[in-house]
């Protein structure tokens, strides 16, 4: 769930992008935001994880190969050691992040494509075109129109790890299309609609055509302190920090990613 998507989450009692089974977090007594556990079942809720570890080669493979293998390909990413410092990943799961991500994309390299695939797979019930594109966007720092291994997981730490700081920078730089330093209405709606289109018109309760747009003026209205038409990071780093409600609903973030 993306921060200004704490409105849907509610409205939906946490069906649309809870799990099924689990008692919604908006039912659990006392939430608040907790930092994730370190665990390998939170890692498999993430879309982008289960995409590249189901390429991951058979488990029982020698560590020390894995490891051998992250100096040996085409593109060469940063030492093991350098990337469990810069995430929150452990070794062994990096190895098997990066077996799965070679398997998928041997030259070392995701482009566009890739991502509005792995969408495309994840929901099949809507049109997650929009959204992945947005998505890879936001992962793309660099905007050269390809992501490296190192920076596909530094991404996926802070969305999956992060703290409330750091995963609230990145939601605004998502949500930041044009990188200019200001959310506008325009760039929240088209994010918002990206996000209903993918999520596809089979969720409960049924969501209004005109959804979308309720939840980008509550939003303006929570977040644009001085009224002047755009949100700065200021503003919104300060708003979200002091709102319950898209503080439990970043506990859900990696269900859309």
């Amino acid at each position: 769930v993306q921060p200004a998507l704490w409105e849907v989450t509610k409205a939906s009692d946490g069906s649309l992008l809870g799990d099924p089974g689990h008692t919604p977090l908006s039912k659990k007594e006392g939430v608040k935001w907790q930092r994730p556990r370190l665990s390998r079942q939170a890692l498999m809720r993430c879309c982008l994880v289960k995409w590249i570890l189901s390429s991951t080669a058979p488990q029982g493979s020698d560590s020390s190969d894995s490891e051998l293998e992250l100096s040996t390909v085409r593109h060469q990413p940063e030492g093991l050691d350098q990337l469990q410092a810069q995430t929150k990943f452990t070794k062994k799961e990096l190895q098997s992040l990066y077996r799965g991500f070679k398997n998928e994309c041997p030259t070392g390299l995701v482009d566009e494509d890739t991502f509005k695939l792995i969408y495309s797979q994840f929901f099949p019930q809507g049109d997650a075109t929009t959204y992945a594109h947005f998505l890879f966007n936001a992962f793309d720092a660099d905007g050269n129109g390809a992501i490296h291994f190192e920076d596909f997981v530094v991404g996926l730490s802070i969305l999956l790890r992060g703290t409330v700081h750091e995963k609230l920078k990145w939601a605004f730089n998502l949500y930041d299309i044009n990188k200019d330093g200001y959310i506008t209405k325009e760039e929240m709606l088209a994010i918002m609609k990206s996000i209903y289109d993918m999520m596809g018109r089979h969720t409960y309760p049924i969501l209004q055509e005109d959804a979308p747009a309720e939840h980008v003026e509550r939003f303006f209205q929570k977040m644009d302190r001085n009224k002047d038409g755009v949100v700065t990071i200021e503003e919104f780093l300060e708003t979200c920090q002091k709102d319950e409600n898209i503080m439990s609903s970043m506990q859900l973030f990696e269900n859309v990613i």
